[in-house]
Formats: structure tokens, C-alpha cells, sequence
């Protein structure tokens, strides 16, 4: 499915900005960076990451889901991966003053690293989660009910122009790889598992997938 392609070569730029805005946020607290990046990132994150790529996943892919697949939106992957944006959206609403100037007290500094570190934690492993599991899955669910493409619609030129700024960034600050964090596919992986979502095989599989998966 050509809008799935497309969601995952946006994941591979948002997957890098995200390690650029680590390596930017400890220049800001070391006094190393432009504050004026700081802009850049958060139009980035809001612009492209949000308004663009969240958006056509919510509005279009997700929507057919449950409209077209008759999967439910009021829990299991659905409903976690849009828990998740809304979440993500909030710590990135706090974290954008902090972007903006250099911390004022180390407090801030302290704080400012702290919503960045959980910021692309979760981003990170939300992309893992929808790459390894909701993307494929999702798809093979559609072609059942015999829908093969979806609907995309072009960037918005404010979406554009943070994209091109992302790319950048991406030029200005080498992108962090952060060993605290282990990434991987499939559920098992995923934050909301066991939490907002018991699994794939729990909240998706009919009883003929559950039949055939022992038999086998």
C-alpha cells in the first residue's frame, strides 16, 4: 500500500530529527546551540511529525480500520497508538518554551532533558510499534475487506517548510543513539501493551485465526 510506504520513509526522517533534538538539547543546556533551532524543532514535531503524518494516520488510515475493517477504536492497538499521539502532543506543547532560550536555572535545564528524554523514548518506540506490527497488520486487514490503496493528500506548505527544516537539523546536529533505550518489533515491545492494549492476538484475531494458529 503506497500511503503505508509513505508513512514509513516519514518515519525514517522523523526517527533521525529525533535523535538530532537530543543532541541539540544538551548543546542548548551546555550553551553550545542556537537557541533559535529550538523553533525549528518544535515546527518540526508540530508541523511535520503532527499536523502532517499524525493526522493522515488518524483521519485516514486508523479511521478506515475501524470503518472498513470493523476493528474496534475504543480499545487495543487503535486506541493505544492514539493515546499515544495525544500524550506525545502535550509533552511537546511543554517542551517548546524550553526550546526557545537557554535554561534560565539548572532546573530547567534538568526539566528541559527530562521531556525530551521521555519525548523520543516514546516516539521511538511508537514508530517501532506501528513499523513491526499496526502497519502490516492493518494492511493485510484492509486487503480482506478488499481495499488495496487509501487516500493521501499533499503537505500544507507549512508542513513543507518544517520538513525542509528538519532536514537541516538533521546537518547541524549529528543525531544521538541513545543505548538507554531498547527498540523492537512486535507487541511485546510496544509501552502500551499489557496497559491500553492486551496484544494483537487478543484484540484483533477472530476465532478463525485462533483455530488455525493451533492447528498449525
Amino acid at each position: 500500500m503506497k500511503l503505508i510506504d509513505t508513512f514509513q520513509d516519514e518515519h525514517v526522517l522523523i526517527d533521525r530529527v529525533l535523535g538530532s533534538l537530543r543532541t541539540y538539547v544538551d548543546g542548548l543546556v551546555g550553551g553550545t546551540a542556537d537557541p533559535e533551532d529550538g523553533r525549528r524543532f518544535a515546527a518540526f514535531f508540530t508541523e511535520f511529525a503532527g499536523r502532517f503524518h499524525h493526522e493522515r494516520e488518524e483521519q485516514v488510515f486508523f479511521h478506515a480500520l475501524v470503518t472498513e475493517a470493523d476493528l474496534p477504536g475504543d480499545r487495543g492497538p487503535v486506541h493505544a497508538v492514539l493515546r499515544e499521539h495525544a500524550e506525545m502532543e502535550e509533552w511537546l506543547r511543554e517542551m517548546t518554551p524550553l526550546l526557545h532560550q537557554r535554561p534560565q536555572s539548572p532546573d530547567d535545564g534538568d526539566r528541559l532533558r527530562s521531556l525530551a528524554i521521555r519525548y523520543s523514548h516514546a516516539l521511538w518506540r511508537h514508530i517501532d510499534a506501528e513499523n513491526s506490527v499496526l502497519y502490516p497488520e492493518g494492511t493485510e486487514r484492509l486487503g480482506r475487506c478488499g481495499i488495496q490503496e487509501l487516500p493521501d493528500r499533499p503537505m500544507r506548505p507549512s508542513e513543507a517548510a518544517a520538513r525542509q527544516e528538519g532536514a537541516g537539523l538533521l546537518a547541524r546536529y549529528r543525531p544521538l543513539e541513545d543505548a538507554s533505550l531498547t527498540r523492537g518489533d512486535g507487541c511485546f515491545m510496544c509501552r502500551a501493551h499489557g496497559e491500553t492494549c492486551d496484544g494483537l492476538e487478543a484484540e484483533w484475531w477472530t476465532d478463525l485465526e485462533w483455530q488455525e494458529f493451533f492447528l498449525r
